[in-house]
């Protein structure tokens, strides 16, 4: 049996109805959030937060666990295309759509 070894600390953060896994250092981009480029944000809806050897669930938040971010900037994701067409009908639709995202760098899991 191999004994498990210490791992880095994650926390598991909510933000925009999904759900994220997160450690130091990470970039992830998450639904668009209001802040200036290298500004400081905050996720206040963690979830669990693992500090290498155990790990603290909220039901369903943790209250005094923060989340702190680098906001790096504003991305764009890729293009979606939704086509409808009714056959016989003569008729057709094709909509494109690009969702905005905030890219943000972990910098503290408090």
């Amino acid at each position: 049996m191999v004994a498990m070894s210490e791992q880095t600390p994650y926390a598991i953060i909510e933000t925009g109805s999904k759900q994220y896994r997160v450690q130091v250092g990470d970039v992830i981009d998450v639904e668009k959030v209001e802040g200036e480029e290298s500004s400081t944000f905050k996720f206040s809806d963690v979830l669990l937060v693992h500090n290498g050897k155990e790990a603290k669930v909220g039901t369903p938040v943790l209250t005094d666990a923060v989340v702190q971010g680098e906001i790096l900037g504003e991305v764009r994701g890729p293009k979606v295309i939704a086509y409808k067409y009714k056959k016989r009908k003569s008729s057709h639709r094709k909509v494109g759509h690009r969702q905005n995202y905030t890219r943000v760098k972990i910098t503290e899991l408090s």
